[in-house]
C-alpha cells in the first residue's frame, strides 16, 4: 500500500517517525512541510479528527492509503506492524509494555517541557516576524480551539516563570532518568527501540539550550552519540531543509498540564 510522511525539519516527532521509518526498511514518499509556519493546515494534508486535534500537536502524518496516522510513537508502532523484519518494539509482553511506558514518560513529562523551551527560543521570533494579517491567516484553517491558541501564545512569547521553570526541571529530570537507566546497557530498552529514537528526538535539541543538564552524564553523552550515528538517524538528519534543523520546532504537546 502506498504511503506518504509529511514531516518537518528532522528534531522532535519529525525524527522519530523519519528513523523509525528508515528502520522498518519500508517505502514512503517523503513530503516535507514547514510545520513551524502551519504548512500541515495548508490543505496539502488530509486532515480528519485524529490529525487535527493531535495530542502532539504539530507533528508528522504518515499517509497510508487514504488512512492519516499520527503523534510519532503511533506511526513508529504502525511501521513496526507493517514491516516484516522490524525491531523497533521488544517482542515479549513485559519489554513491550515497558517501553510503551517509557515513550509515555517522554510524551507526558519530557516533550511538552522541550516543546516549551524550543518554541520560545526559536519558533516565537520568527512567527513575531510576521506581520498580524499573514500570522492570522495562517493559522486560521487550524480547526483545534486549544491548538490555534497555542500559536498565538508562541508567537506572544508567552511563557510564565513557573511554566519556565518547571518545563526546564523536566529536561534535567529526562538526562538524569536516561543516563540512570544506561548503567548497565548499551540502547533504553536494552536492545535498540523506538524508546532510544524518541528520546533522543525530544532531548538532543535541549543541548542548545540547558547544557548543564547534561554535564557529568558521561553515559548521557554515549548514547546521544551511539543514537547520532545510527543509519537510520542519519539518513533522517539529511532531511533537513535549514541550517539548523534541531531548532525546527513548532507548538507542540499539550503544555497546560504539570504534575
Amino acid at each position: 500500500m502506498a504511503m506518504i510522511l509529511f514531516h518537518g525539519e528532522p528534531t522532535g516527532p519529525s525524527l522519530t517517525a523519519l528513523a523509525a521509518l528508515f528502520e522498518s526498511g519500508l517505502e514512503a514518499q517523503l513530503r516535507p512541510v514547514d510545520l513551524g509556519l502551519a504548512e500541515r493546515h495548508g490543505g496539502a494534508i488530509p486532515l480528519g479528527f485524529e490529525v487535527s486535534y493531535s495530542v502532539e500537536g504539530e507533528g508528522p502524518v504518515l499517509l497510508v492509503g487514504d488512512e492519516p496516522l499520527v503523534d510519532s510513537v503511533f506511526i513508529g508502532c504502525a511501521l513496526d506492524d507493517m514491516a516484516p523484519h522490524s525491531d523497533l518494539r521488544p517482542k515479549a509482553p513485559y519489554a513491550r509494555w515497558e517501553m510503551m511506558a517509557w515513550c509515555r514518560w517522554v510524551i507526558e513529562r519530557l516533550a511538552p517541557g522541550a516543546a516549551a523551551l524550543a518554541n520560545i527560543a526559536w519558533t516565537t521570533p520568527q512567527l513575531a516576524a510576521l506581520d498580524d494579517a499573514t500570522f492570522e491567516a495562517m493559522i486560521a484553517p487550524i480547526e483545534a480551539d486549544d491548538l490555534r491558541e497555542r500559536w498565538v501564545q508562541t508567537r506572544a512569547g508567552m511563557l510564565s516563570d513557573e511554566h519556565r521553570a518547571a518545563s526546564e526541571a523536566r529536561v534535567h529530570e529526562a538526562t538524569k532518568k536516561i543516563d540512570d537507566r544506561l548503567a548497565d546497557r548499551d540502547w533504553i530498552m536494552g536492545a535498540f527501540s523506538l524508546a532510544d529514537l524518541e528520546s533522543y528526538a525530544w532531548i538532543a535539541p535541549m543541548r542548545d539550550l540547558l547544557p548543564a543538564a547534561f554535564e557529568g552524564k558521561p553515559r548521557l553523552a554515549a548514547w546521544l552519540a551511539r543514537v547520532a550515528t545510527r543509519p537510520s538517524v542519519q539518513r533522517a538528519l539529511a532531511q533537513a531543509r535549514t541550517s539548523e534543523p534541531a531548532h525546527g520546532f513548532a507548538p507542540g504537546p499539550e503544555i497546560n498540564r504539570w504534575g
